[in-house]
């Protein structure tokens, strides 16, 4: 429990009002209120999971919020990403997310840190917060924010979502587990998809993000069982939460200093790895393509490596589907040597790099190709605006 200095802590009038559903709870009552407004968190990331934990911190009254995030907002974010609105479209986020807070509380300070998290800064940004929340979608940042509230002794509240499945729990806090304990060594990079591949339903980090807001309120008053040493979990298809107990590891590796959170998951020799393919990969770009489908040359397969969902949403004329998990498993590779039948290969998928993984399985198996830089995405912003962005 955080132990401010309570005398110095007032309420106004207008809060008193405001904050008179917790100030008739026994378990909050004045002195919790008082511990809310005195406390101060620093969230990192203002999407789905940042976007309700920080409506409710700020509506709950905590009295500083520090906000980490470099992104703007897109509409593709609107559909979970419920701190921002659609006149935000274009605009930073931390912008958007301070307005809608102060809409909500103007008590509330709020600190504001348009920049990327990065080891060189990470430790000047949580030092002068008491708890951190974690709203990050990527391993890299999630193992600095762990290290850095290991460094700094500061709880972190984790959280994390995926399709319809979500997990959260409390690390480093009194004694408990932190991170590293639940995840030794990152997985291999591209193994675990991001939300823009795999999807996300919208409701899942509301209910994620308030679950992390609820821990930190409960740090922060002093009350109730904190979720330190257990990992919930929770699949929204079954609506069905489970535990899982997590333990300290005792011979886990002493945090000393922050090390390049890349390189440590693979991302930087993963980038050289894509970037030595690129160089040795035949591209074309989507204007190339829309003038090869014109000149009615038949010499040639295009396909589309997407998932099946995503073929359905939209499509480049005459693209046959072949998921690019058919083609790791073996049986696509079959199948698009029986599509090419002497004909070269031309390969895309939404932004290029899932064509590009495909096409290095393929070379692997004997069969060149040639892949579509940009993906749909780019046919749909440079020779077809009909074709739907998602």
């Amino acid at each position: 429990m955080l132990n401010p200095n309570l005398d110095q802590v007032q309420l106004s009038k207008e809060e008193y009002e405001r904050y008179s559903r917790h100030l008739i709870l026994p378990e909050v009552g004045l002195e919790g209120q008082k511990r809310l407004k005195a406390a101060s968190v620093l969230c990192i990331g203002t999407g789905g999971l940042g976007s309700p934990l920080l409506l409710y911190l700020a509506a709950a009254g905590i009295g500083r919020l520090g906000i980490v995030d470099f992104d703007i907002v897109d509409s593709s974010n609107l559909q979970r990403q419920v701190i921002h609105g659609t006149s935000w479209v274009g605009k930073p986020k931390i912008e958007s997310a301070k307005n809608r807070i102060l809409e909500i509380n103007p008590n509330c300070q709020i600190d504001l840190y348009e920049t990327r998290i990065s080891a060189e800064n990470a430790l000047d940004i949580v030092k002068p917060y008491d708890i951190v929340v974690d709203g990050t979608d990527n391993f890299p940042t999630r193992y600095l924010v762990n290290d850095a509230c290991v460094l700094l002794d500061k709880p972190n509240v984790y959280g994390s979502i995926f399709r319809f499945e979500g997990q959260a729990t409390v690390f480093n806090y009194e004694g408990g587990p932190n991170y590293r304990d639940l995840y030794p060594e990152p997985p291999p990079p591209g193994m675990v998809p991001s939300c823009a591949e795999g999807g996300v339903l919208g409701i899942l980090p509301g209910i994620i993000g308030v679950i992390q807001a609820t821990e930190t309120i409960k740090i922060i008053i002093g009350k109730g069982t904190t979720l330190s040493g257990r990992l919930l979990l929770f699949n929204a298809l079954e609506m069905k939460f489970r535990e899982l107990k997590l333990r300290p590891n005792p011979i886990r590796p002493v945090i000393e200093k922050l090390i390049d959170y890349e390189q440590f998951c693979g991302i930087t020799q993963a980038k050289a790895e894509e970037a030595k393919q690129q160089m040795e990969m035949a591209e074309m770009t989507v204007t190339e393509l829309k003038q090869l489908l014109d000149s009615g040359a038949d010499d040639f397969v295009l396909i589309d490596v997407r998932n099946p969902g995503e073929y359905e949403i939209a499509k480049i004329p005459g693209a046959v589907l072949v998921p690019l998990p058919d083609i790791e498993r073996g049986e696509g590779v079959e199948k698009v040597k029986q599509l090419l039948n002497g004909h070269r290969l031309i390969a895309h998928c939404k932004m290029g790099g899932r064509s590009a993984k495909a096409l290095g399985i393929l070379k692997a198996a004997g069969i060149e190709g040639t892949n579509v830089k940009g993906g749909i995405t780019a046919w749909s912003r440079e020779v077809d605006r009909s074709v739907p962005e998602y």
